[in-house]
Order: structure tokens, then sequence, then C-alpha cells
């Protein structure tokens, strides 16, 4: 492992470590997904989340992150609610969009993914929000090769959101003041990836680079504010958000998205974009 203007370099034995970690993470989110129904709570997420961490013998990215520190293991973000909603007593209600975000160590790796899950039957609109914010991630993952700039990842996003047409009357809000991050050894490092913005920007990507891809996406403003809890983000205006994210390991053949099952490799065919995954386990 090396660093590149402090981005840190792995191997590829180091991107298989970190791809145990990712492995980890998909699961508990394709579990948690399924269990988020009406009348669960998100405490009862954060518990199940607990056990698998348990079961797979990793630890937790988020527990005792920050300051004040993060008192649980899984965000669980409910409507107006951006991220880094922290689990409690809430019930889901039918009609709602969560966004559960989930990070695991395995070996002193991290992964760290989020999706965005309907509860129940949801409006078109919310449906419409949460596709255009997935979309987004995918096409910011297909910038993710070796020779492109930092922010064609951001160019991207941007591109994509602002491509598709919003519900009647209203918009996109691209949030500004959050974005994605380097992983590796630790959750967050350099560098930190902008949403939106010009292309052909920042560090070239070079093989070995990891970084976690994460559009947050609004139906109305991208102002937002923190909660007084100081860790849940807020749209200042109610509008509901989405979230998606993936870690994605920079190969000499292509991404190759750590916290996807599959390793990106059917999303990223149907792209027309090179990947590993499909020959990686």
């Amino acid at each position: 492992m090396r660093r590149t203007r402090r981005i840190e370099i792995k191997t590829d034995a180091q991107l298989h470590a970190m791809r145990r970690a990712g492995l980890v993470v998909a699961r508990v989110l394709e579990e948690l997904a399924e269990t988020a129904l009406p009348g669960v709570t998100t405490g009862d997420l954060d518990q199940l989340a607990r056990q698998i961490l348990d079961d797979e013998g990793a630890s937790s990215s988020f527990l005792g992150y920050g300051y004040p520190p993060f008192p649980s293991v899984l965000c669980a973000s409910v409507n107006d609610e951006v991220v880094h909603g922290i689990p409690g007593r809430r019930e889901l209600a039918e009609g709602d969009l969560l966004t559960l975000d989930f990070g695991a160590i395995v070996d002193g790796w991290h992964g760290d993914a989020a999706v965005s899950v309907a509860v129940g039957s949801a409006s078109p609109e919310v449906l419409r929000l949460s596709e255009v914010t997935r979309a987004a991630l995918w096409a910011g993952i297909a910038q993710a090769v070796p020779g492109n700039r930092l922010s064609d990842i951001s160019h991207a996003v941007e591109a994509s959101v602002v491509s598709s047409r919003p519900p009647e009357g209203g918009r996109w809000g691209i949030l500004r003041e959050y974005g994605g991050h380097g992983i590796g050894t630790q959750m967050h490092m350099e560098p930190h990836i902008l949403n939106y913005g010009p292309a052909g920007r920042g560090p070239q990507l070079v093989p070995g680079m990891a970084v976690a891809i994460e559009p947050m996406v609004t139906l109305g403003s991208e102002s937002v504010r923190v909660a007084s809890d100081d860790w849940t983000v807020v749209t200042q205006d109610g509008s509901m958000s989405a979230h998606w994210e993936h870690t994605v390991a920079i190969t000499k053949d292509g991404p190759w998205v750590l916290t996807a099952a599959d390793g990106g490799a059917d999303e990223l065919a149907r792209m027309g974009v090179s990947s590993p995954a499909s020959s990686r386990p």
C-alpha cells in the first residue's frame, strides 16, 4: 500500500480484503431492505444489523464514530432525513422512503454503501426520486476508470440527475455540503468527491484507489440542516430525499463495485462498461 497526494493506493490483495468487508455490507443491506415493512422500527433494523455483523465476525464502521459518538451501527434516514439518521423507536409507515446506510470492517478494511427503500407502496414521485438517485450513482461509477479525473465522477452524477425530468412543478436538489470519499484503512479518507461540477479536474484515477460514491438528491431545495441530535441531516424545506452509495475499486480492467453482491457486473454490462467483476469472487 502507498499514498499518492494523501490518497491511499491498495494492492490487489488489499482490494480483495476490502471486498470481504463489502460483501458483509451487501448482505446487511439486502436483509434490512427485505425487513423494512410498515410497523418495523428503525431500532429493529439496527438490532438486525448488529446480529449480522456478529454472525460475520465483522465490526462496525459507524458505531462510536465522530463526536458526539454515533450510537448505532446503522444510519436509518426517513423521508426528509437525508443522511446520518439515528435508529430508534420510529415506526416505518406505508409510503415512507427509508435510506439505509451501513459500514463494516473486516481485518482492518472498510466497506460502505447505502440504499433507499420504499416502505410498502410509495408514490410515483418518491419512486422516481429514488431511481434518479440510483441511476446517478451508477453514472458516477461508470467514470471510475484509470486515466479519468476525480471530477469526471462528480460531473457524471450531476449530469445524470439534471437529464432526468423532475415531477410536474418540482425540481431536483443535489446536496452541496455532503459527498463521497476515499475509503480503505479508514472509512473517510481523501479524496472528497462532490456530486456536481465540471469534468476533467482533480487527481487522476489510478488502479488501487477505492472510493465511496454517494449521490444525495431531494425533491426540492438542496439546502439542509443538522437536527438537534447533532447527527441527522434534514432538508430545510421538508422535501423528500434519497441516497445511494457503493464502495468502488478502480482497477486496470474497470470499476469493481466491492459492496455489490455481483461486483457490479450486471449493471455495468447494461451500461456497456468494462469491468473485472465477472471474473472476480
